[in-house]
């Protein structure tokens, strides 16, 4: 029985990182059970963050305080450890690749963007952050986002148009989010409800380096006429340079008009209406 447990400890060690979590799904389906999650977490072995969710505890220097879970070592466990399809998107994976500010420096809103609801247990941890989720067969049809260590067949392969990955933490874990070039169509989704015009216009002008070929590729298979338009319009007041290098024929801008904001004035290219003053944070 010893040698067991101590099989057991090992297995443990060596597939449940330091710093990230497990539910207890995961657990169960390798022997963990719930009387014996309880006998490592009366034993030290296991941290219960919440109701189902457990982590190993890391090691702390001599007087530091235990640091509570990270919401990137939560969506590192997700992507990495437990097999979900969710990418960091929107504004979230804007400002991880400097391209924005936080707002707050507490209590800010991560974006995750996937094709089925988080897991219920992620609202049961204490965090000093909240997840937004939201559905990507919104703006890309029936996609997963790419799972670590995997590669594209072609070159024309949407999903090296939408992701990225950006090392993480002490181990530098890989953590996948939208590229720019997918973040800001992903913003754009949320305008004018969750994100103002003023908020993703300062945004689209610092976009100077995107990539043509990747807004081509997400601009072509984008399902959302609303923010095509937007984007564009966004992108010929600010003129930047890889807007000379797309192909407006092979995006499919809809027919007919589209009332964004009441009281607005009508762009006559693309037939959106913008606020008056986009300056004056509309």
């Amino acid at each position: 029985m010893g040698v067991r447990t101590q099989d057991k400890l090992n297995w443990l060690q060596r597939f449940l990182p330091e710093g990230l979590v497990a539910d207890a799904a995961w657990l169960e389906r390798h022997g963990y059970s719930r009387a014996l999650r309880n006998k490592y977490v009366a034993r030290g072995w296991l941290d219960k963050m919440a109701r189902g969710v457990y982590r190993r505890p890391a090691p702390t220097l001599k007087g530091e305080a235990h640091e509570g879970v990270r919401w990137q070592s939560v969506v590192i466990s997700l992507q990495t450890l437990l097999g979900y399809s969710y990418a960091v998107g929107g504004r979230t994976a804007l400002e991880l690749q400097g391209f924005a500010h936080y707002l707050s420096a507490r209590h800010r809103e991560i974006h995750l963007y996937g094709t089925r609801k988080l897991p219920g247990w992620i609202y049961k941890l204490k965090l000093d952050d909240r997840f937004a989720f939201h559905n990507a067969d919104r703006l890309f049809r029936s996609e997963k986002t790419r799972p670590h260590g995997s590669k594209g067949h072609s070159e024309n392969d949407l999903q090296q148009s939408s992701y990225i990955q950006q090392s993480w933490g002490q181990w530098e874990w890989p953590m996948v989010m939208s590229s720019p070039e997918r973040a800001i169509l992903e913003l754009l989704d949320e305008v004018p409800q969750r994100e103002t015009f003023h908020q993703a216009d300062v945004l689209i002008e610092g976009l100077r380096n995107l990539s043509p070929r990747r807004l081509q590729r997400l601009l072509t298979a984008c399902r959302s006429v609303k923010v095509k338009r937007l984007f564009l319009w966004f992108a010929e007041r600010h003129q930047h340079a890889w807007l000379k290098k797309l192909d407006s024929s092979r995006i499919d801008l809809g027919k007919g008009k589209r009332m964004l904001v009441r009281g607005g004035k009508l762009d006559p290219k693309f037939k959106i209406t913008v606020p008056e003053s986009i300056d004056a944070g509309g």
